[in-house]
């Protein structure tokens, strides 16, 4: 890869009003890759390893993102402020963030025509898109197998009015051109979804490059990891593209914003309740329950937005009120067991 200039890695004037006097002699990079141990970054006089500042981890710093740096030592001294921050909650049960990307104009949120398009775990990622301030666009691939494409979009489109969908084969010859428009220069493009659906394919297109891919299961149409990392990779219409791993699981991390952008629709129904409270079940003039006995909402997506703003609520909880909710859980569940007990100790 050529040495890019600091304007064909995304440096704008947004970047340069953000700079001091204090700044000079540092060497603005963005930051390419990121592992437990170093931090890798691209800069116009070639590529750097960098070192954080005594006081930060590798942690606190995502694939896109911009710093200042000393060249010479390697050490960043300073992080531009981001336009763009994709984050999640860390794998396990604590409240770690692990930040995906940053600096990420359009988040392709890549599902197929087949059994791995699933309604909740998509408006999951355009709440993560509009939580981080991403245009959110969905690639529905595999629709060579089926005659339903146009369906596919028509249904990924109606789940947020934020999205736009678009169907193709990630295997034809035009596949990078259609999603050129967000691959251009000045442009960062981020590949999210599961593994097997043909997103190492895509970026194979987009960048020229020949990473390897795997196929998919026929039983579940789920397949094997071939991200294993994310990375920073120029794409052939001039900007750049961020690949990330196959993602098992999505916990969102404080994006009650994301959700509500997302769910817009019955946040509207919402406001014309009669009740400020209401729970949307069985109160009286519920506007939500009646848009449902209408036909004007799907049941089932009043459901995926309350499982989704339940968790926002137990995720934004203090650690004493998380202990007190769970012990009064474990209290809950004694409490039954022990009638139950006594009940059969009757018998």
């Amino acid at each position: 890869m050529t040495t890019p200039t600091l304007a064909a890695l995304g440096w704008s004037q947004r970047h340069i009003s953000q700079l001091t006097d204090a700044d000079a002699g540092l060497a603005p990079a963005r930051i390419n890759s990121v592992s437990r141990s170093r931090i890798t970054a691209l800069t116009d006089g070639g590529p750097l390893t960098l070192l954080t500042p005594p006081d930060q981890t590798t942690g606190d710093y995502a694939t896109g993102d911009w710093v200042l740096a000393d060249a010479k030592s390697g050490q960043i001294v300073r992080l531009l402020e981001r336009d763009t921050l994709l984050s999640r909650r860390a794998a396990g049960s604590g409240l770690e963030t692990q930040l995906i990307a940053a600096n990420v104009d359009t988040l392709a949120i890549v599902t197929s025509c087949n059994a791995d398009f699933n309604m909740a775990r998509l408006e999951r990622y355009l709440a993560l898109a509009a939580t981080a301030g991403c245009l959110p666009l969905i690639v529905l691939t595999k629709s060579d197998l089926t005659d339903e494409a146009r369906d596919f979009e028509r249904r990924a489109e109606a789940l947020s009015p934020l999205a736009s969908a678009i169907a193709l084969n990630a295997k034809d010859d035009d596949a990078a051109e259609r999603l050129k428009p967000w691959a251009k220069a000045g442009q960062t493009l981020a590949l999210v979804g599961s593994s097997g659906v043909g997103k190492t394919t895509l970026a194979n297109a987009l960048t020229g490059a020949e990473e390897a891919t795997a196929g998919i299961r026929e039983d579940d149409a789920k397949g094997r990891h071939t991200t294993t990392s994310r990375g920073l990779s120029p794409t052939i219409f001039g900007g750049w593209l961020i690949d990330t791993p196959g993602m098992r699981a999505l916990r969102l991390h404080d994006a009650a914003e994301g959700i509500g952008a997302v769910f817009a629709d019955i946040e509207a129904l919402a406001e014309q309740c009669r009740f400020r409270d209401c729970q949307h079940e069985s109160e009286p003039g519920c506007a939500v329950q009646a848009a449902i006995a209408a036909g004007d909402l799907d049941a089932d997506r009043l459901r995926r937005f309350g499982k989704l703003v339940r968790e926002e609520e137990i995720n934004q909880e203090a650690p004493h009120e998380r202990r007190a909710r769970e012990k009064g859980f474990h209290r809950m569940v004694k409490t039954v067991m022990a009638e139950q007990k006594g009940k059969k100790g009757k018998w």
